[in-house]
């Protein structure tokens, strides 16, 4: 299984001079350094459609800050779809198999066109509207906050966000068979915030979202040691 935490080298200035040094010299260096922040990695190449994005390169959201940068960008496994995708497969074999059936022969021919165009109409929509829903609702983890995006329908969603430094604790949550094997499931997120509570749900790998949410309070407390301010 691909590391999440694999990406393009970061090479620091001070590395550079570092090459000749002995592992046990690196390890003392890297202890002292301390790992790298988030907001200095690289951005990684985006799959518009994935359902797990590790730094995500150009992505933005309405609520985005200027200097805010976006560590993981979550929605439902993909898997989670398939309930929805059969039923539009059976939606579109209804007529071809109703045609054995005849049910609605007692209409005029251009009424049963009608009818049948209607049909594929809904199926479409159908299909749109579920497309919709997995492709918008989306988590969002910055270096300074997490987003929790619930869009509704076109024209209304609600967007919902708290400071890292305001979790107070991550829940993971995976059972059965389909979420043991396809590594998806759900992160409980616990703040201090105005929403006291984020639900990450049925989303790929929570068990490594909830070490990269871990390693950004981590990141923040280390900020706020040493006097440091976004």
């Amino acid at each position: 299984m691909a590391d999440i935490y694999v990406s393009k080298p970061f090479v620091r200035k001070e590395e550079k001079q570092e090459e000749n040094v002995s592992l046990d010299e690196k390890e003392d260096l890297t202890k002292k350094k301390g790992p790298i922040p988030f907001r200095e990695r690289k951005s990684l190449d985006f799959n518009p459609i994935a359902s797990f994005a590790f730094l995500p390169k150009e992505v933005d959201f309405e609520t985005k800050n200027r200097d805010e940068k976006i560590v993981l960008l979550l929605r439902r496994h993909p898997i989670t779809n398939l309930r929805w995708i059969f039923l539009a497969i059976l939606m579109s074999l209804a007529p071809l198999l109703l045609a054995k059936f005849p049910i609605i022969d007692f209409l005029p021919s251009n009424f049963r066109f009608v009818a049948i165009l209607g049909w594929y109409m809904i199926t479409l929509a159908f299909v749109f509207e579920n497309f919709l829903s997995w492709f918008f609702n989306v988590n969002i983890v910055t270096d300074e906050r997490i987003v929790d995006i619930d869009f509704v329908n076109l024209i209304y969603k609600e967007i919902s966000d708290a400071d890292i430094d305001k979790i107070q604790d991550v829940t993971v949550k995976v059972g059965g068979v389909a979420q043991t094997m396809f590594n998806y499931g759900d992160v409980y997120i616990q703040t201090a915030s105005e929403k006291p509570r984020f639900e990450f749900l049925s989303i790929p790998k929570p068990e490594d979202v909830a070490k990269i949410l871990q390693e950004l309070r981590d990141e923040e407390k280390r900020e706020e040691l040493e006097g440091r301010v976004n």
